[in-house]
């Protein structure tokens, strides 16, 4: 019998509040046709742990992070991972990795610094439709 969970693939942890990522999450939802990507808030008991496993504060996330093949990524690197997971055309965008890290980087942490007053923020995460919900993973996986 196993003890142990396999690591999530897949999985895209957001800031639920974030006007922005749950923009972006509801963009995904609807390019992800085959489904393959699956979501859970850091607010979430999942994503908070998720979040101190990797080195984020669940409090103030200066990332998104998407867990890609055992990898947790961050900043541009997480971007270009989560493209490759669409269909075209969407995937053809997943060279935003391949441009210089350092400069890429920035932008990103400009952009997520700024996140709330740029896009505001909501008081409670965004909660997923009934179609959506198999989607959104708010517990960790029992072994």
């Amino acid at each position: 019998m196993k003890d142990t969970v396999d690591p999530p693939d897949g999985l895209w942890l957001f800031d639920g509040v974030c006007n922005l990522c749950s923009g972006s999450v509801a963009l995904v939802l609807k390019l992800d046709r085959q489904g393959d990507i699956r979501f859970t808030p850091i607010q979430s008991p999942y994503g908070r742990q998720l979040a101190l496993a990797h080195g984020l504060d669940p409090d103030n996330p200066t990332s998104f992070l998407f867990l890609d093949h055992g990898q947790a990524l961050a900043k541009t690197a997480a971007i270009g991972a989560l493209l490759r997971r669409l269909g075209p055309p969407w995937r053809w965008l997943a060279c935003v990795d391949r441009m210089p890290r350092g400069p890429a980087d920035k932008a990103y942490d400009w952009i997520a610094a700024n996140r709330y007053r740029l896009m505001g923020k909501r008081d409670v995460c965004r909660v997923p439709s009934p179609a959506e919900r198999a989607r959104f993973i708010l517990e960790p996986p029992k072994p």
